[in-house]
């Protein structure tokens, strides 16, 4: 048996009813990014300039992130690593590795794909990073697809509510 990889994962999901603009939009946009993942989201360009809700990004931009269900304390930077404006968005997700984002076509659905790499494999980086980013991302996604096919948000909103899995 061969060892596990704790420096990297994968997970997707089928978005019907969308298009891949749409589904690229809502990475690549403050004002997509938090229609499904995020409470702020500010994305700068490589001059410092604060992008509008509906700008897309560009690679060398960077970003500020904050949740819904946490404080202002909890906060992500980083930078966007790649992006092509259609299809796929890399970006660097703090100390917890690199983002990369497919969408493409699969059995006439649209699939989202997220590969999460370069993860830091000490023992508390396995825990808070693999195990913990691969839950969060699992929600988040099924939270896109939620909002994308249904309209229902599942997003926790009240950060006195703590240690519940759509926070």
């Amino acid at each position: 048996m061969s060892a596990f990889d704790w420096s990297w994962f994968t997970v997707r999901i089928n978005i019907q009813g969308s298009s891949v603009e749409q589904l690229y939009r809502a990475w690549a946009t403050r004002g997509g990014i938090e229609f499904w993942f995020l409470r702020m989201s500010e994305y700068k360009t490589v001059g410092g300039e604060l992008r509008g809700s509906d700008e897309p990004v560009q690679k060398g931009d960077v970003y500020r992130w904050r949740w819904h269900g946490y404080s202002d304390e909890v906060t992500e930077t980083g930078e966007i690593l790649d992006c092509n404006g259609k299809d796929f968005f890399k970006f660097k997700f703090g100390d917890a590795g690199n983002c990369s984002v497919r969408i493409y076509p699969e059995q006439d659905e649209l699939m989202v794909e997220l590969l999460q790499d370069e993860i830091p494999t000490n023992e508390k980086a396995k825990e808070m990073w693999h195990i913990g980013c691969k839950t969060g991302w699992t929600f988040y996604f099924a939270n896109m697809k939620s909002l994308f096919e249904g309209g229902i948000d599942l997003r926790n909103r009240n950060e006195q509510i703590q240690n519940v899995i759509n926070s």
